[in-house]
């Protein structure tokens, strides 16, 4: 149904280079990873448990922020294939199939965005203000019954603002505070969220926490109850908590494997969504 949302991938796909911190000019972190999500039943507009038929959203992407200059950072978030699956739907009285399953794959909406730092690379609480584009490239209508999507088919803005401070040499935490502005009848939304990370065996490993949250204004047109299998909504809301673990097999090479899930929410799917990857960390 529409009214089926999935957690946005970038949610998902956060890396050491994230949060306040500029890529260094010339440098950059670069990650090819695989991001999933399977459900059978999704939270409803009151927030509570309703079972659906199964669905799947699979994502390939590459991740990539590159340091323009030694306080401005190029972000690139590009699902490069998008798969989004529906199950057959069988009848529970008698067992036959009444909609059969199918898929649809392509390209999927990418983010692409522009990080500034407000104060100089070492400052004791780095501030970052950053804009992000999402990009409709993605399919909004597939399927025979048109209820497959790879993308939402809305262009739009997300202003954030963004702060941390390295409590040690391996402890770090961020906060942050967003706008998001959609088109097409979709209604804003107000983002925020907390992420600390903490380094094992001399920041080789990174273990790192993450909460995002957001709330939809209820502004925009278009309805979140109309009949489709699609995994995009409006007016979706969230709490969200995840982990990820990130390990460095040389100095830049590393391997990473997170997981995340809604611990409330409102027109979202109620299953945790998960990613594996590899990236290579120029930075160091």
């Amino acid at each position: 149904m529409r009214q089926l949302a999935f957690l946005l991938c970038f949610l998902f796909c956060g890396s050491l280079s994230a949060g306040p911190w500029p890529q260094p000019k010339g440098k950059g972190y670069f990650k090819l990873y695989e991001w999933w999500l399977r459900f059978d039943e999704h939270y409803t507009s009151t927030g509570e448990l309703d079972p659906n038929a199964t669905l799947g959203l699979y994502n390939t992407s590459l991740y990539a922020a590159y340091g323009l200059t030694d306080r401005l950072t190029g972000v690139i978030n590009l699902p490069f294939y998008s798969r989004n699956e529906i199950n057959n739907q069988i009848s529970g009285t008698r067992g036959n199939v009444i909609f059969p399953g199918e898929a649809i794959g392509g390209l999927g909406d990418t983010d692409v965005s522009l990080r500034y730092a407000l104060n100089k690379p070492g400052s004791t609480i780095p501030l970052a203000v950053s804009l992000t584009l999402g990009l409709p490239f993605g399919e909004d209508a597939g399927g025979t019954q048109e209820n497959l999507q790879t993308g939402d088919g809305e262009f739009n803005q997300l202003l954030q603002f963004s702060a941390g401070k390295s409590l040690t040499d391996n402890l770090y935490a961020t906060v942050s505070l967003g706008f998001n502005n959609r088109t097409n009848g979709f209604s804003d939304e107000f983002r925020y969220g907390l992420e600390a990370g903490y380094g094992l065996a001399n920041r080789k490993v990174w273990l790192i926490g993450r909460l995002t949250a957001s709330e939809s204004l209820m502004n925009g047109e278009t309805a979140a109850t109309i009949s489709s299998t699609s995994i995009f909504s409006n007016n979706a809301e969230y709490l969200s908590l995840g982990g990820e673990i990130n390990v460095y097999l040389t100095d830049r090479l590393g391997i990473s494997a997170g997981a995340a899930t809604a611990v409330r929410g409102r027109i979202i799917a109620a299953a945790p969504a998960f990613s594996v990857g590899v990236f290579f960390d120029t930075s160091k």
